[in-house]
């Protein structure tokens, strides 16, 4: 379980090229305990619903907001398994998010004249090491529930780090008295002080409260992957919006020539294709038509998506070329630069799918 802790602080980290800012119940402004909407607590922060309050191990919220929409929240659920992901992980999402967005008021009222309510729309994604099973994914898209799967060879080195340091701490946490080892929230704050330490972010998250100081021999596999995220050998990852209910994560071993060409050609041409390579199921890459050289990018789609697909490809031309068209031929990919949220299209030709 603790590896999937780890990992999920690891994920939003690398979220944060996206635009996507983790959020602390410091950053609730609102005085009056009644109209809070989040909530630090004794195993970490949790968020108001309409029926009940929820745990939000890693919640965050993307600094640009979507036109005629509300500031999206974003909460990060990361499985590292052997198995595939499971339908109850994602009906429990749903119940999430769904009762979060139901908690709806639009105004404060009390003495004072009554004003408005920042309001926002939350949204829900779940990283597995090994895929989700087939009620899961078919229930995921039914309710705009984000899979998106690491166990692509891309993320092998993620795995492999969060993996071997997972095994650190908890052998360091044997070797303690029981009195001593400190909960998963003081190891999960650790983790996250180093990464935004690190990336040099450290003023963008408020604490609420004070964290102490672990153990060294639990805080070093912590620090270790701190410093292994930071450098050039981790691959990227940056979330691109297609015209479909899902999003797709890519990978890049160089995300900055991808951004380095985006801001040359913020709407260019890509090639995409299916990659001739053993894995878990298909892998595609992403490489600019006029340049295919400048960067290379990779993502998976669930597999009953990957399925429906082929289905298509396979059957009726026509319903293939509306997939192609309408499904598969834009992503909008968002990149934090500072204070400022650039935006890139992607276009691809219908063509590159068969390949």
């Amino acid at each position: 379980m603790l590896r999937g802790y780890l990992l999920e602080e690891a994920v939003a980290w690398l979220l944060r090229s996206s635009g996507y800012e983790l959020l602390s119940a410091a950053d609730d402004k609102e005085k009056h305990p009644a109209h809070r909407v989040l909530e630090q607590r004794h195993n970490g922060l949790a968020v108001r619903g309409r029926g009940a309050w929820h745990q939000a191990d890693a919640l965050g919220q993307f600094r640009y907001v979507p036109p005629f929409s509300l500031p999206v929240r974003l909460f990060v659920e990361a499985k590292f398994t052997d198995q595939n992901v499971k339908l109850p992980t994602v009906r429990n999402g749903h119940g999430v998010v769904h009762d979060v967005n139901e908690n709806v008021v639009t105004s404060v009222q009390g003495a004072a004249p009554s004003r408005p309510r920042p309001r926002y729309h939350y949204s829900y994604a779940i990283f597995s090491t090994a895929g989700f099973s087939r009620d899961a994914q078919e229930y995921a898209l039914a309710h705009q529930i984000s899979l998106v799967d690491l166990s692509m060879p891309d993320f092998a080195g993620l795995r492999h780090l969060v993996s071997t340091r997972a095994q650190r701490v908890h052998e360091a946490l044997d070797a303690l008295p029981a009195g001593q080892r400190p909960r998963v929230y003081e190891i999960r704050s650790h983790l996250r002080r180093r990464l935004l330490e690190v990336s040099d972010d450290y003023g963008s998250f408020l604490y609420g409260d004070t964290v102490p100081e672990l153990p060294p021999s639990v805080a070093q596999p912590l620090d270790d992957i701190a410093g292994h995220l930071n450098s050039p050998q981790m691959p990227g990852l940056v979330l691109a919006f297609p015209s479909a209910p899902f999003v797709l994560g890519l990978a890049s071993e160089n995300l900055y020539a991808f951004v380095d060409h985006a801001r040359r050609h913020p709407t260019h041409t890509v090639h995409l294709g299916r990659l001739p390579q053993a894995a878990s199921h298909p892998v595609w890459r992403i490489r600019p038509a006029e340049d295919p050289g400048a960067y290379a990018m990779t993502f998976s789609l669930p597999q009953r998506v990957e399925s429906w697909i082929r289905a298509q490809e396979e059957t009726v031309n026509d319903r293939a070329r509306w997939i192609k068209r309408n499904v598969l031929s834009t992503m909008t990919v968002y990149w934090q630069d500072g204070d400022h949220t650039l935006t890139f299209q992607l276009r691809y030709a219908p063509v590159e799918l068969r390949q």
